[in-house]
């Protein structure tokens, strides 16, 4: 199973989408510093969303539109209304 992700850095507030196989894996990933994308000198990455997908070509069309097209991301940021921190 895929899942593309939602986190949310709890200092800045940044968002960052992704995707992966197994999410509490990546998740210790961006909090480890190791990732170049995430590297945050304090703060923890927070995970506020997530779509499960049987094909990865499937999780990798909804992570591009998601990072690539405005409209949607924008759709689902007003969409988690409160969830975000």
């Amino acid at each position: 199973m895929w899942i593309v992700y939602v986190i949310q850095h709890d200092v800045t507030k940044q968002i960052y989408i992704g995707k992966t196989n197994n999410l509490k894996r990546r998740i210790l990933e961006h909090n480890s510093g190791d990732n170049h994308s995430t590297k945050r000198l304090n703060g923890k990455w927070i995970p506020i969303y997530a779509e499960a997908y049987r094909i990865k070509s499937d999780a990798d069309k909804r992570e591009l539109r998601l990072k690539y097209h405005g409209s949607a991301k924008h759709e689902l940021i007003k969409r988690l209304g409160g969830s975000k921190l």
